[in-house]
């Protein structure tokens, strides 16, 4: 990890990252604003228009760190100028899903339907267009509250390997991305 975390990090226009003695840093860009706590071990250098983060020796612990609080704030800096996106199929007849005030109403062939509550900073609408599947979007600039609201819905039906009916990212192929068991074939005589 330590190759990672030697590279700088770009600041885009517009993203303003700022590093107090508790070593907390804050980056504010035009979607939002993130926080994330360093090691104190680590030291995050701001300097014109690239962040370094440095590691104070060669110890595993240090490079594993080193690359892993890179790459944090380097998603935070994505996330606050760009944002993240995950766009989920679901792949079954009947299942339909529909959102309302940030609450996700899931039909996937259980007896009752799910209700799921979204996170406040993460956004989700559901679209169902005739002759194709549901899509839920949703949309953060947090990555890893976005991959674990994701990853929650996903485990409500999981893909089934016969069929591949169940929650699923969108673009996901049956077979090539998913584990696909062949059927039972009937006895020739």
């Amino acid at each position: 990890m330590s190759r990672i975390g030697k590279k700088p990090i770009a600041i885009p226009q517009g993203v303003t990252i700022t590093v107090d003695k508790n070593n907390l840093v804050k980056v504010k860009g035009s979607k939002g604003e993130l926080l994330q706590h360093i090691d104190p071990d680590l030291k995050v250098n701001v300097n014109e228009g690239e962040i370094l983060v440095e590691r104070p020796s060669e110890q595993k612990r240090h490079k594993a760190l080193h690359g892993l609080y890179r790459s944090l704030i380097n998603n935070m800096v994505f996330g606050v100028s760009e944002g993240y996106k995950i766009e989920l199929e679901i792949v079954g007849v009947g299942f339909k899903a529909t959102c309302t005030n940030n609450v996700l109403d899931l039909n996937l062939g259980y007896s009752h339907n799910i209700y799921f509550a979204l996170p406040p900073e993460v956004k989700g609408t559901a679209e169902t267009k005739k002759g194709s599947n549901p899509i839920i979007t949703l949309e953060s600039i947090d990555k890893q509250l976005i991959g674990q609201v994701a990853a929650k819905i996903k485990a409500l039906r999981k893909v089934e390997p016969y069929k591949g009916k169940g929650v699923r990212l969108k673009g996901q192929v049956l077979g090539v991305d998913l584990r696909k068991k062949a059927g039972k074939t009937a006895a020739k005589k």
